[in-house]
């Protein structure tokens, strides 16, 4: 049977500099990793124009969106096969190795040829760089989720797992807020000739920054301990009893769990300032700014749901935001016109609404699942959810208003908070385990 670690089942404190500084390096990378990411979808208005045929603007932007949503469906796959190393081999090592390959897909995104110079070929380089970045991104996303709270005191791992989700929303932030500077230094004409690039090549040069970072984190004490203990293999350790079925009912509720919290944060993140721009008029430097103080307040939002979280545990927090979420979700839409002030309340209000669920997602999915098996398992669960219900939504929300059925996207949010709270009821509470017994 596994021996008891000999620092005991706390070994992991708040105040450690060493899990401090590998926080810090683990959430930089993440951040800027996310800031690539939604810097496409913020440009999307302009991508679209420059990869796809721009004759027909909706079809060009259905096929942005398309493209959007490909990269997400490859993430299960490099969340399973990274994550596979990452139980395998440490979590660091993976760490290094998708910053290096989001890096590398960033420039080639800023550098390559547009429709007009190669034709069809654009758009198919295009699908190709965003399945590579989308696979990468599974297994950040996995790595990143399991090394967190790992590394979290048990205490504050509600606080501390919170910080994954803050990485998606700075990001995000970050991206909206270049995108409004780039907006007001350039016109439109410029922004879609070469404007639109400029992200992509800081956010390649910044990975640099971020890779030297993660070169001096510690790896999990976890994984250490199970390596020690037993060397990590495709078995779970001894002294915990194997039960394929639990695992794949657990994988099966957190692919639900998720499924609420992502259709609602890419609903309001990637797709309503486009909605705003596209089909309501907004000016393109409104909808920007408005969502960059909207991703704000989500941010500050974020660590005080998760702290809410070790305090009064994960069920509550996350029926708050399931249940407000369904039943905001359309008259939100409803109130957005051309006036940015319309966009900045419903925005402001879905996403600190989306922080509750974002924030605990990271604890309760690596309080759910065993070390040996952890990453995998997350791989799997949250980028299959992400990639079905979070990273399709910009698509079939723009497929559904494009078809005059505006009303079917919020009902679609409406059913998946749903599936969240059903998901949630069956999960046990997990606040405050101990990770070796989850």
């Amino acid at each position: 049977m596994t021996q008891p670690h000999p620092m005991g089942s706390t070994h992991i404190e708040a105040d450690r500099p060493a899990d401090k500084k590998s926080l810090f390096a683990s959430v930089i990378g993440q951040l800027l990793e996310w800031f690539e990411w939604s810097s496409y979808a913020v440009f999307a208005p302009f991508i679209a124009p420059a990869f796809f045929n721009k004759t027909d603007p909706t079809s060009a932007l259905l096929a942005t969106f398309g493209v959007f949503a490909i990269g997400f469906l490859v993430r299960p796959l490099g969340g399973i096969v990274f994550g596979h190393i990452a139980d395998r081999h440490g979590r660091k090592n993976v760490l290094m190795t998708t910053i290096l390959i989001m890096a590398g897909a960033s420039v080639v995104i800023g550098v390559m040829p547009t429709y007009e110079q190669i034709g069809v070929w654009a758009s198919v380089l295009l699908l190709v760089v965003r399945v590579l970045q989308g696979f990468a991104h599974g297994g950040e996303s996995a790595t990143a989720n399991s090394y967190i709270p790992e590394i979290a005191p048990r205490e504050h791992r509600g606080k501390w797992g919170s910080m994954v989700y803050m990485a998606i929303f700075g990001g995000s932030v970050i991206a909206y807020t270049l995108g409004g500077i780039i907006s007001l230094a350039l016109t439109d004409e410029q922004i879609a000739a070469w404007g639109w690039r400029i992200p992509f090549w800081l956010g390649a040069a910044a990975a640099l920054v971020a890779l030297y970072l993660r070169r001096h984190m510690k790896e999990s004490e976890h994984f250490e301990e199970l390596k020690d203990d037993a060397p990590a293999t495709d078995a779970i350790p001894a002294g915990r009893p194997a039960n394929t079925r639990s695992q794949t009912v657990n994988i099966l509720l957190v692919i639900g769990m998720v499924s609420g919290v992502t259709s609602a944060h890419y609903a309001w993140t990637s797709y309503v300032s486009t909605y705003a721009i596209s089909h309501q008029g907004m000016s393109t430097q409104g909808a920007y700014w408005v969502t960059v103080v909207a991703q704000t307040a989500g941010l500050i939002a974020l660590p005080l749901w998760g702290a809410l979280s070790d305090r009064i545990g994960r069920k509550p927090v996350m029926y708050t935001f399931a249940v407000l979420m369904a039943l905001l979700q359309i008259p939100l839409m409803g109130l957005i016109d051309d006036r940015p002030w319309t966009l900045l309340v419903a925005s402001t209000l879905a996403i600190i609404t989306v922080a509750a669920g974002g924030a605990l997602l990271s604890p309760v999915m690596a309080e759910v699942f065993p070390t040996a098996q952890r990453t995998r398992s997350i791989g799997l669960a949250y980028s299959l959810s992400v990639a079905v219900f979070g990273g399709t939504a910009p698509y079939i929300f723009q497929w559904f208003t494009a078809h005059d059925l505006a009303w079917a996207s919020g009902t679609y949010v409406m059913v998946l908070c749903v599936l969240t709270i059903v998901s949630m009821k069956i999960l046990p509470e997990t606040k405050g385990i101990d990770l070796r017994e989850a």
